[in-house]
């Protein structure tokens, strides 16, 4: 028995080291990536070249459901981008606020016959698509999801490139020219993602975020670090390793043409970014088609993040869920030669790491702590497990906060630094722990095949004096 526990407790020791050394060299190379967008953007022939009519036209996807609280700024930060030659279409996926109400009120919809298109979606609840000539335009239909809103948005949509945008979301106005740069450099780009950040604290005006800020609050001020930790290095570093899975549901752009070859957003799934990508990477891999996918920093989008623990818990007990599922509805990807750089790595990553990690780590804490009790383990050796499993781990999470402040700069109060500094200290005290039992539950739903989104309930944006109170959101089941 001391040989099992003392094994297993090495063998999980040794798991960390090599998940977070993968991080860590995520971080590593985002740096020349960072470098090397930073460059582009600065560069002024290629602005001169992102103002011009080579700029290819967008359909802006925004699926709506009991979104009342933060529409009408979402749409206003949309209508008001930079960019030449765009439109877009808004669904009201059942919503039984008044989200309509606003969204008509607001921008003089009127009523036009309804669109049609491939992708598959639930039957619209009347004849009232909705258009204006600088407005919204869409269809209105009973409940069926935000994967079912997006194709409904897919058929209705007129131009060759649709980018995803959730409607609690505010898009910076030259979001959409930094987004579609990589498709100005000749390049054969199936996808682009960009970087979502918290607006949880910050102030809005008219759409706007004017005055990046890092919530006092301790759960929305934790986020900000996950986020930066995310986009910031674990995105970015996939781009020189070609496997990226995730384009982020909140802010995405895409090839039309691919969507309907894969048969758009799968409605089954609870985290359709992360289903659509793995299947796009499948599709053009198995029709030997020359693509990226890459994720591109400095387009910028704000979206609000959850306040209380009990909604936290259900949003990432469903990306887990949605993350086992996919790893095992697309299982044959995993370690297969025919997929490439995804299949080698991207997937293994993705399933031994991301996946099985909070299952992982709970053995561990269980192991160590019996073998504490039982004389087994020696102090010394479970002091190596914790800084390994959560030491280095706060590590990356303060390389990242640093990273942003060398790179990007948003949050220029030394107040702000010093939460950011904080949070990625304290975050693994508590609320790591929870996170891995919310994750945790999501292999028991797994096997109970819960399909349900949960209730996500919203505040609405801060403005620049005052905080919106209107409930918001109860998100799709």
């Amino acid at each position: 028995m001391s040989s099992v526990i003392h094994g297993g407790d090495l063998a999980i020791l040794l798991y960390f080291l090599v998940l977070n050394s993968f991080y860590a060299l995520l971080l590593v190379l985002s740096i020349p990536e960072i470098w090397e967008q930073t460059r582009l953007a600065e560069d002024e022939d290629f602005q001169r070249l992102m103002q011009s009519d080579a700029l290819p036209p967008i359909t802006i996807l925004v699926p709506a459901h009991n979104e009342s609280a933060t529409i009408e700024a979402s749409v206003t930060a949309i209508l008001t981008l930079e960019y030449r030659n765009f439109e877009i279409i808004v669904v009201n996926d059942g919503s039984k606020d008044d989200t309509l109400e606003r969204l008509r009120h607001a921008f003089d919809l009127y009523e036009v016959p309804h669109l049609s298109g491939d992708a598959p979606h639930q039957a619209a609840a009347g004849p009232v698509p909705l258009a204006h000539p600088h407005a919204p335009a869409g269809p209105r239909q009973e409940n069926g999801g935000k994967a079912d809103s997006l194709n409904a948005a897919i058929n209705a949509s007129r131009f060759p490139l649709v980018i995803a945008v959730d409607a609690d979301t505010l898009i910076e106005p030259d979001a959409l020219l930094r987004l579609t740069r990589p498709f100005l450099l000749g390049r054969q780009i199936a996808a682009v993602g960009g970087t979502v950040r918290v607006a949880n604290g910050c102030t809005v005006k008219d759409g706007r975020v004017i005055d990046a800020r890092v919530s006092g609050r301790f759960l929305p001020g934790v986020q900000v670090v996950e986020y930066l930790r995310a986009f910031l290095f674990g995105r970015l570093g996939w781009n020189r390793l070609g496997g990226s899975l995730v384009i982020s549901g909140a802010f995405g752009l895409f090839r039309k043409e691919y969507l309907h070859a894969i048969g758009g957003y799968r409605t089954t799934s609870v985290v359709e970014d992360l289903d659509l990508v793995v299947r796009l990477h499948r599709y053009l891999r198995q029709h030997k088609r020359r693509y990226e996918i890459p994720f591109i920093p400095d387009p910028v989008a704000w979206t609000e993040v959850p306040e209380s623990g009990r909604i936290l818990s259900r949003q990432r007990e469903r990306w887990h869920r949605g993350l086992i599922a996919a790893m095992w509805q697309y299982k044959g990807m995993l370690f297969n030669p025919r997929y490439g750089r995804v299949g080698l790595i991207a997937m293994p990553f993705f399933t031994f790491g991301e996946m099985l990690a909070p299952l992982v780590e709970v053995v561990g804490y269980v192991i160590t702590v019996g073998g504490l009790l039982v004389g087994v383990v020696n102090a010394n050796f479970a002091l190596l497990f914790v800084l390994v499993a959560w030491g280095y781990g706060m590590l990356l999470s303060l390389w990242a906060v640093v990273l942003e402040e060398v790179s990007f700069q948003r949050y220029r109060r030394v107040g702000d630094l010093a939460r950011l500094l904080l949070f990625a200290t304290l975050e693994n005290f508590g609320y790591r722990q929870r996170t891995v039992w919310w994750r945790l539950k999501a292999f028991w739903s797994v096997f109970r095949q819960k399909k349900t989104w949960g209730e996500m309930t919203r505040k609405g944006f801060e403005t620049a004096g005052k905080q919106a109170s209107e409930p918001a959101k109860a998100n799709r089941e």
